[in-house]
């Protein structure tokens, strides 16, 4: 009994800031980073996790992962990849050109969605026209249904006389506003600016992912997946940087849940006859009936014929997986 209590009084409580396989760095709450591993063979710790940890010589070991608010994570036919948990916020960052995947933004959305965190979807290189102009076209179902979208260059201020008169203003004070004092995870393809946004935000952040790798690779410079870096010295606002993804399955996701995660078309999932409406071929369907009849973005609770097929293509590779 003396020596449950003694190991309990020595658990130390901290937050996961980086991982890479079974080890971790955990900062303590005075800003120390320790080096620890989880006991057993696999590791169930992600970024953003509190934990308690106990400390053993120059090392320490995780022995338990505090009560989650969220997880976000993608799940495809071989593994499950999580991103970070605790989060306050998931910024979208993509980029005018290249030019973005609307099915992969619309998969980290409805990700986001299954775990009620709220999302900014950031659109950079807004000095690159026209490309930027047809950019942000293609995003008006999203700032239609809802979302916030902001433009910037992260690289650059834009010239204002390259700016067209429609364009929208510069969103990177709205951007900081929205990253303020809570934990935000960046997501995004390769070269839509994370990096630049990331270095932008915290100066040190190449020299600490540097040391980070180091210490957690035995000097082998691999880089971690995922790091945490805090923004300001109170240390109240942190960006959590993942690395680009190429897919981004849905397998955690029932394709009968896909519309409630989708608000173009979760708004009329009750004017459908059936309760079990899979919006596909049912008579009486109004999702349907928004894409058939008011196919146009810009119109006022439209369904664009494009996020509708999106919808079609995942309930099809989720119903496969599943039946």
């Amino acid at each position: 009994m003396a020596t449950a209590r003694a190991s309990a009084a020595a658990l130390r409580e901290g937050l996961v800031v980086a991982s890479h396989g079974r080890h971790v760095w955990v900062e303590t709450p005075q800003g120390e980073r320790w080096m620890c591993h989880a006991r057993g063979k696999k590791s169930q710790t992600v970024v953003g996790d509190r934990v308690l940890w106990m400390p053993s010589g120059d090392e320490g070991t995780i022995e338990q992962v505090l009560e989650r608010s969220n997880l976000l994570y993608r799940q495809d036919e071989v593994r499950t990849k999580s991103f970070a948990a605790n989060l306050g916020l998931v910024l979208i960052l993509i980029a005018a050109e290249p030019e973005f995947s609307e099915s992969q933004l619309t998969r980290a959305l409805i990700a986001a969605a299954a775990q009620d965190i709220a999302v900014l979807v950031v659109l950079n290189k807004s000095d690159l026209q026209p490309h930027f102009s047809r950019a942000w076209e293609r995003l008006a179902p999203y700032r239609a249904m809802g979302y916030t979208v902001l433009g910037t260059a992260l690289r650059a201020k834009p010239s204002p006389t390259a700016v067209p008169p429609d364009s929208p203003p510069d969103g990177w004070p709205a951007l900081l506003e929205a990253l303020a004092h809570t934990t935000s995870l960046v997501l995004g393809p390769s070269g839509a600016g994370k990096s630049t946004l990331i270095n932008r935000l915290v100066p040190g952040a190449q020299a600490l992912t540097q040391e980070i790798s180091s210490a957690l690779n035995s000097g082998k410079h691999t880089t971690t997946s995922t790091t945490h870096y805090w923004t300001d010295a109170a240390r109240s606002t942190a960006l959590i940087d993942s690395p680009g993804f190429q897919e981004f399955g849905l397998q955690h996701i029932d394709p009968m849940r896909l519309a409630s995660l989708m608000p173009d078309l979760c708004a009329w999932v009750d004017q459908c006859k059936f309760y079990n409406c899979s919006h596909l071929h049912e008579p009486g369907c109004g999702v349907m009936a928004r894409v058939a009849t008011q196919g146009d973005a810009h119109t006022e609770g439209a369904i664009s014929h494009s996020r509708y097929r999106i919808y079609r293509e995942l309930f099809a590779e989720l119903s496969q997986q599943r039946y």
